[in-house]
């Protein structure tokens, strides 16, 4: 331990510790812009300087480590004036858009510029002018309104182990850029927006598709239907003032009525259904020899990293769509013909926690039913604003249920929001659909929690069923290369592409830290836990669907709807 003093406090902090660490132990506020706790620390921004008894000069609190008998001021008129100027000079180079900005409100450099009394700019002159990128489905880049901080940088690199971002030039001239400074979508992108989540300002977005819902609801030919996934309900509160993890599901519901969906459903439906599909691919290649690890395809980030850059695992993919493509060939093939509706005047519309489900409801491949399969896939921010610009405020609605048939759904499609959830899904069915004998224990635990890598083993028949689960998509990298060099053996592998899994996913609530995706973790397993039915093989509509109209899982129908397969893609792409 390490015994200093702050403003005149006696902190004690573990060896190892920075200025900063130290800190916040004592309950001092040092104002920081490009640090962010889960990432390297970069010291490039300078908010955070202190003055250290004997250093010539301030250091930046971030990455200045704390020693016995250091002395640090915090808050002495010199500190306050070059923190106002340091924070001017970033200003001086900044599109002054706010009230047209995406994150108007919730912008870290806003909220710095009223906390520090910024009332003008007393620097003038020459600002950079960049074009917005908008080559992808998914991610908007506006290098205007970028500060530098190199936070995505940090994510890209270190969390997701792509690296598709970088600082180019030196001086006024830099930007942060794709390599060469070409377009995002000519780059290995995930599109899985997590330098969205990580960026401070709105030089990072979702691509806005807000609008295109409106105008849906608003043609009175249309017969719009929505669907929500799993890690949604329990993040939307929070861009209303409610505590991280709160469950809004009824009221969610309720607000998505009000905005004139005509039918709300629950991609929880076709999480189950995909429980049925993926478990008994699972139980197939084992009992016939089939390529094994099974690799599940949910998340649409981790398939376009698995096509980039790891084309040799694509035999072990599941070949099972994600629930949000499911559902959407349901609608215009089974609940379609079921309502009496024609297909081509229903509009499915998604609303996800990732933004990657943006590039992959434009893919080439979902496109079964005859129709493509989702028309539009918001965001859970998007779903926000839509909200508030119809002025309801969840809050202070009632809730209300999903509409039948496809609202019906058990807590094993609730967990599919958290990292392990489709893991203990799985085995819950599986094993019981191998056994017939009931699971004693369906909180399969081992598989729970954010560690990046989780193993975990189920005897099944005398066959020891050995499982991985990864999250985040260095954790990912990680655990392939293993498999590829011999190191580990394993029957099952879930990946999610975003730290925590989908409650942790590039399109949910900002901010989003470890203590906010554990609360929403938290959420999710207690919804499970309050569901009547708790495995997908019990849900009743799932078996009305397969008795009806797919006859059983993994027959020809089914594969004809809800199973794609995977091509190889080049790490960096053609000009056109």
């Amino acid at each position: 331990m390490l015994n200093l003093k702050i403003n005149g406090v006696d902190v004690q902090v573990e060896e190892g510790s920075t200025i900063l660490d130290a800190a916040k132990k004592a309950g001092i506020y040092i104002p920081t812009l490009c640090h962010r706790e889960d990432l390297k620390a970069m010291g490039v921004c300078r908010l955070c300087v202190v003055e250290v008894k004997g250093a010539k000069t301030l250091q930046a609190s971030c990455v200045t480590p704390a020693a016995e008998g250091m002395e640090v001021r915090t808050n002495t008129p010199f500190i306050r004036k070059a923190r106002k100027t340091i924070l001017e000079l970033i200003l001086s180079n900044h599109p002054m858009e706010c009230p047209t900005c995406l994150r108007n409100g919730n912008c870290e450099l806003q909220k710095l510029s009223s906390q520090l009394n910024i009332t003008e700019l007393p620097f003038e002159g020459e600002r950079s002018r960049y074009e917005k990128d908008e080559t992808t489905p998914a991610i908007v880049r506006d290098p205007n309104k970028c500060i530098l901080c190199r936070r995505c940088v940090n994510v890209c690199n270190d969390i997701q182990g792509i690296g598709v971002l970088e600082p180019h030039h030196r001086g006024f001239k830099t930007s942060i850029d794709p390599s060469f400074c070409e377009g995002l979508y000519r780059m290995p992108c995930s599109q899985c927006g997590q330098c969205v989540m990580a960026c401070p300002t709105g030089a990072l977005t979702e691509r806005d598709d807000t609008e295109k819902v409106f105008e849906a609801l608003a043609d009175p030919n249309k017969f719009v239907v929505v669907q929500t996934a799993p890690a949604v309900r329990v993040a939307l509160g929070e861009a209303f003032g409610l505590e991280p993890g709160s469950i809004v599901t009824g009221q969610m519901v309720a607000a998505l009525r009000r905005l004139g969906f005509d039918r709300v459903f629950d991609t929880d439906f076709t999480a189950d259904l995909t429980i049925m599909e993926e478990g008994s691919e699972l139980i197939e290649r084992l009992e016939t020899g089939g390529k094994l690890p099974l690799i599940t395809s949910c998340s649409p980030g981790w398939i376009k990293f698995c096509e980039h850059f790891y084309p040799e695992f694509l035999d072990n993919l599941s070949t099972c769509k994600s629930p949000q493509q499911m559902m959407g060939a349901l609608i215009k093939t089974y609940y379609a013909a079921k309502a009496r509706l024609n297909p081509e005047n229903v509009v499915v519309v998604s609303v996800m926690p990732c933004t990657a489900k943006k590039f992959e409801a434009q893919r080439g491949e979902m496109v079964s039913s005859g129709y493509i399969d989702v028309d539009i896939a918001i965001t859970t921010r998007e779903l926000s604003r839509m909200i508030k610009e119809m002025g309801i405020d969840i809050s202070k609605l009632e809730p209300e249920e999903y509409d039948l048939p496809l609202g019906i759904s058990t807590g094993a499609g609730v967990i599919f929001g958290a990292t392990g959830g489709v893991m203990e899904a799985a085995i819950r069915t599986a094993y019981e659909l191998v056994t017939g004998k009931e699971l004693e224990d369906i909180n399969f635990t081992p598989v729970r929690g954010l560690d990046g890598i989780k193993e975990a083993e189920l005897a099944i028949n005398g066959t020891i069923l050995k499982a991985a689960v990864a999250h985040g998509l260095a954790n990912a990298r990680k655990l392939l290369e293993a498999v590829k060099a011999g190191q580990k053996t394993y029957h099952f592998i879930e990946v999610m592409a975003c730290p925590g899994g989908c409650l942790g996913g590039g399109g949910q609530i900002i901010p989003t830290d470890n203590d906010v995706r554990q609360k929403r973790m938290q959420a999710i397993y207690e919804a499970d836990k309050s569901m009547r039915l708790r495995k997908s093989h019990e849900n009743p509509v799932v078996q009305q669907l397969y008795r009806d109209f797919l006859i059983k899982p993994l027959s020809h129908r089914a594969h004809e709807l809800l199973h794609t397969d995977y091509t190889p893609r080049p790490r960096v792409l053609a000009r056109e």
